[in-house]
């Protein structure tokens, strides 16, 4: 039976560059906001982590008002300590929310969600109501990875699936149909009446360290399984260490360090004014 994985914020924030640079090319695409002079924009930050990107918004919307909203008890005590009023007049909140279930109860001039839609199974199908909460004019706008038939994914679903995991893992990992392609994307959104721009980008991220792709999927891909094998440490080194040593051969080291490529999507959509 699948559990919510148990997540690490200091793991995953080793990588807040890498992992900050599809939401600073998101938002350099979303387009004005519909806000009114004396009214703040007001958005929200769906799977908001550890706040580390949702603080960027502040970089384009000084004034805002923006909640970030996160499912993760551990990801919200990490983000927690950056609320309050902001330089520019703004101010940030955090609250407890499944993003699936969460039904608006204010309206929004923007819902923003970077990386954590492929966490959520049928996240298209909340689509209406995200909309729906959104002021005419205003904008959904998300990325999330696209990655799942790289290695690093592929790999780690054969052994899960090997013979002597598949009893404890063989149910652990989500589907990677819990993301859509670029136009099933396009193709949602532009159903529901909006202006919707979609597109992919692979990053060729260049990791260092010792086994640095195990490391970035000890923070993301990697927390399934760390939570299944929780209570067994000797069992959580013996995977750790035959899944190193299949992504060294799939991901090779060179003088500048390791390539690690990493597609993703992106979606702005647009709500008629």
């Amino acid at each position: 039976m699948r559990t919510s994985p148990h997540w690490d914020p200091a793991q995953y924030l080793r990588h807040s560059g890498h992992r900050a640079r599809p939401f600073r090319d998101l938002l350099a695409q979303i387009p004005s906001l519909p806000a009114e002079p004396g009214r703040p924009p007001r958005i929200a930050d769906l799977g908001c982590g550890p706040g580390n990107v949702t603080v960027l918004l502040f970089d384009r919307w000084p004034d805002a008002h923006i909640t970030g909203l996160d499912s993760s008890a551990d990801m919200l005590a990490e983000a927690r300590p950056l609320a309050g009023p902001t330089t520019g007049g703004g101010r940030l909140d955090f609250r407890t929310a499944d993003a699936l279930g969460w039904r608006p109860d204010e309206r929004y001039d923007l819902i923003v969600s970077n990386a954590a839609l492929q966490w959520m199974p049928g996240h298209a199908d909340a689509f209406p109501a995200w909309l729906a909460a959104l002021r005419p004019g205003g904008t959904l706008a998300f990325q999330l990875p696209g990655n799942f038939g790289a290695p690093s994914h592929t790999l780690l679903r054969d052994l899960c699936a090997a013979p002597h995991w598949r009893d404890r893992l063989a149910d652990a990992l989500r589907s990677p149909a819990s993301a859509l392609d670029p136009l099933d994307y396009l193709d949602r959104l532009t159903a529901l009446g909006c202006d919707a721009d979609v597109w992919e980008t692979t990053y060729v991220q260049v990791l260092t360290g010792d086994d640095p792709v195990l490391d970035w999927t000890k923070g993301t891909a990697l927390r399934p399984v760390l939570t299944a094998l929780a209570d067994d440490p000797d069992a959580r080194e013996r995977f750790l260490a035959e899944y190193a040593a299949l992504l060294r051969e799939a991901y090779p080291p060179a003088a500048y360090g390791t390539a690690f490529p990493f597609r993703r999507i992106f979606a702005v959509a647009r709500k008629p004014g």
